[in-house]
């Protein structure tokens, strides 16, 4: 349980913004998003400074713009919501290319795409920064509830032994032909999902039993001690910081 945990967005590197202390880079990252939000959507401009900005830390961080565009894909649904909004939204309307598009509804498009990109980019770069295990230590720095933190833990370390049972179970079935083309194939794949609920849970209980005679008493115990200097602190909110500045122009100017 204590041992590390790689997972796909995560990039191995050396550099500056890998080597920062994981609770930094949340800190960092929570003060950017907030910063974002904040700001006024007539602000144009103010967004693309912020877009700037994060395209520093990713090339500080030595990630290919290629891989962040990649895992940038995850708020395709967003961007359907968002497209929509000028069509359905109410208002006063105006004419582009011909079609009749609601004037609010624009503005909510844009305030939905410029916001929400740039927050999935500074998560996406957390990520690919920071292991999974170290993001939970990082939490724990940060003073969260120690039970949300054990439960976060145990659901991403759990999550990919279910992801392998279920990958071992379908290539049982189709080691003896099963395909599933059509509705009469659900009834097996309904006792699948049966087996693997009761497999999952009694791997839960062993695991709870094999904790409680090592000890465990309701709080996992703090192996590595994390910890930040005042520079690296510095260095981890230098983000936030101009974007805190670029967010006071957008509001004045």
């Amino acid at each position: 349980m204590g041992a590390g945990h790689a997972h796909r967005l995560y990039r191995h590197g050396h550099s500056p913004v890998h080597a920062l202390p994981p609770h930094a880079k949340l800190a960092a990252v929570f003060c950017f998003v907030l910063v974002v939000v904040s700001t006024p959507r007539e602000a144009m401009w103010a967004f693309g400074v912020y877009a700037l900005l994060l395209a520093v830390v990713a090339r500080a961080a030595r990630v290919p713009a290629a891989f962040l565009l990649k895992r940038l894909l995850i708020e395709v649904p967003f961007v359907a919501f968002a497209v929509l909004m000028p069509f359905v939204a109410q208002g006063e309307r105006v004419d582009v290319l011909g079609v009749s598009l609601s004037v609010s509804g624009l503005w909510g498009a844009w305030n939905v795409l410029a916001k929400g990109t740039l927050g999935v980019a500074a998560s996406v770069l957390l990520a690919s920064t920071t292991e999974l295990r170290e993001l939970l230590l990082g939490l724990q720095r940060l003073k969260l509830p120690p039970l949300l933190v054990q439960i976060a833990s145990f659901m991403i370390r759990y999550g990919d032994v279910i992801t392998d049972e279920m990958r071992r179970m379908r290539i049982a079935r189709e080691s003896r032909g099963f395909q599933a083309r059509g509705v009469r194939q659900w009834g097996v794949l309904a006792r699948s999902a049966g087996a693997l609920f009761i497999r999952s849970y009694e791997r839960g209980e062993r695991v709870h039993l094999a904790m409680v005679s090592r000890g465990y008493a309701g709080s996992m115990p703090v192996i590595d001690e994390v910890t930040a200097s005042r520079a690296q602190w510095t260095y981890a909110l230098a983000l936030p910081s101009a974007a805190l500045l670029v967010c006071l122009l957008g509001w004045t100017l």
